[in-house]
């Protein structure tokens, strides 16, 4: 059951990032939609909704149909690539596409040690958990303070984190595969969201310090 649900969750997870790539490229191809979002106050409305969407998947996919999961999900990844669209606006695609690469070696790392470790990486997800929430606080504080190198510092602590994040994700996966009593299809779900997650911060971490801006 291991592998055929690890195998299930990295699909569901291509797909959820195919969907959300596509959707903000196409956003961004259309000059009166991305000028709708981004003046109009839509974009705030969007970023609660993908809010709302990640905390009702993530507490409810475990009771849901096996197809009610796969659309909240898809869904998700629509509203998500809907936010995302101004990163096409502001980066070159080549800048995209190369940080993007990188973002997937990265990942790929990281999902290889949670996989193959024995150690256990429980403890360490709360560890994480209380770091992120402080990075996010520090993020929002310096919205006001706009320090640039504080921001850069903020930027290489989040990717840190999501880079242990998703070497202990891949190791819950891993166990539930062997002691969960919830059906396979669900937890591919689970597991692809929170992959999902891991690699999107990843990604836009890394764009952050990497990325090149449009001329």
């Amino acid at each position: 059951m291991e592998s055929k649900l690890m195998s299930k969750t990295f699909i569901w997870m291509f797909i959820g990032l195919l969907v959300t790539f596509v959707t903000g490229y196409g956003v961004a191809s259309n000059e009166t939609m991305i000028i709708n979002i981004y003046k109009n106050s839509i974009y705030i409305v969007l970023c609660i909704v993908e809010l709302i969407l990640v905390i009702f998947l993530s507490a409810k996919v475990h009771s849901m149909s096996k197809n009610m999961a796969r659309i909240c999900f898809i869904i998700y990844s629509f509203v998500t690539g809907l936010s995302l669209s101004s990163i096409f606006v502001i980066y070159s695609l080549s800048s995209i596409l190369y940080v993007f690469l990188i973002a997937a070696v990265v990942f790929l790392v990281f999902g290889l040690i949670g996989y193959f470790t024995k150690l256990d990486l429980t403890k360490i997800g709360t560890y994480l958990m209380m770091i992120l929430l402080g990075v996010i606080i520090c993020f929002l504080v310096n919205l006001f303070l706009n320090y640039e190198q504080f921001d850069f510092v903020l930027t290489l602590v989040s990717l840190v984190v999501f880079m242990g994040f998703t070497a202990y994700d891949v190791q819950k996966i891993k166990r539930l595969a062997e002691n969960s009593d919830i059906p396979e299809d669900n937890l591919s779900i689970v597991g692809a969201l929170n992959l999902y997650l891991d690699y999107i911060n990843i990604f836009l971490d890394l764009l952050n310090l990497l990325g090149k801006s449009k001329d």
